[in-house]
Parts: structure tokens; sequence; C-alpha cells
């Protein structure tokens, strides 16, 4: 396997533009992915945690990315205090909101993706770009 393939290492670890050929396979994932955890037959064993720090935030269980793609760095830094998300900070978790804008196949989200076409960050205004033109090409 190619750790350099793997949703969570593009989403988390990888911080420059993700390489076009890998954007379709992330899907909707903004942060990480728990598919190998899904299949790994060791899980049949794991038990749900009864911490509370370790249940998922209702907020953050099926994030709006209309709302997520508006964050700007102090939105951002506020809205994931102590979550480890925020080490990844505003411009990589956009560029990776904008990927799952882009495989959406929801129309109605252009709108938010034409509007970082311009961002700052050289990145995330290419995976603008990117999100507007697959939502553009929708049959």
């Amino acid at each position: 396997m190619d750790a350099r393939r793997c949703i969570s290492y593009l989403t988390i670890e990888h911080a420059g533009p993700i390489p076009l050929e890998l954007r379709p396979g992330i899907g909707t994932h903004i942060y990480g992915c728990d598919d190998c955890l899904a299949v790994c037959p060791w899980n049949r064993f794991a038990r749900t945690s009864r911490q509370i720090k370790l249940q998922p935030r209702p907020d953050l269980m099926a994030p709006d990315l209309a709302s997520l793609s508006t964050l700007d760095d102090a939105a951002f830094r506020q809205k994931f205090s102590g979550s480890p998300i925020k080490r990844i900070g505003r411009n990589r978790f956009v560029r990776n909101v904008l990927i799952a804008i882009g495989n959406s196949g929801l129309p109605d989200l252009l709108p938010y993706a034409r509007r970082l076409t311009q961002d700052p960050d050289s990145v995330v205004a290419e995976a603008a770009r990117w999100a507007v033109t697959r939502l553009e090409t929708i049959p």
C-alpha cells in the first residue's frame, strides 16, 4: 500500500495541492478517514468508548459544507479550539472542504466554491477552481 495515496494522509498531513487523480477518491472526507478501521478484522472486538472526550461532536457528524467553506482563520480557530483539526490550519481545512464540495454533486454549492477561487492562499484558490469545474460539469 502506498501511504501517500491514503485519504487520512492527503487530508491531514499533505500540505500542498492534492493530486488531481486522487481527488475523486477522497469523496466527501474532510479530515481523515475511518475506512481502514471499518474493514479491519481486529475492530470486531472494539467497543464504543463511554468517555465524553472521545465521542463525536454532533455539529461535525454531518457537517454543512457551505458553512465550513466560509470559515476565515479566526472562525476556524474558534470552531476547532481543543480539536486535532486545528493543527492543519484554515487553509488546508478549506482545501479539503472544497474537494468535498467538488465531489458532492450538489450544484447549490457552486457559489461557495466560486467565492474561494480568489482566496489569498493559492492552494485554496486552485481547489476552488477545481470544485467549480466539477460542479459545472454535472450531467
